[in-house]
């Protein structure tokens, strides 16, 4: 499970990054789609690192959201 983080993009895309992954975005037309974009990169990006030999970063849920 990975923390997510959502935002609307200038192009009325939506942006879906995941902070515990450096550089692990995708988009799409709509939250769902970003979601599922999202998924397939998080799997893609782990695939990498495994088969790289590299460790996977664990994911902190450590949130705290404000409107200002």
């Amino acid at each position: 499970m990975r923390q997510v983080i959502l935002t609307p993009g200038e192009d009325g895309y939506w942006v879906a990054e995941v902070p515990s992954l450096p550089g692990c975005i995708s988009q799409g037309k709509t939250r769902e789609e970003a979601l599922t974009n999202i998924r397939e990169a998080i799997d893609g990006y782990i695939a990498a690192l495994k088969e790289d030999g590299l460790l996977v970063p664990v994911d902190h849920f450590d949130v705290l959201v404000a409107v200002v």
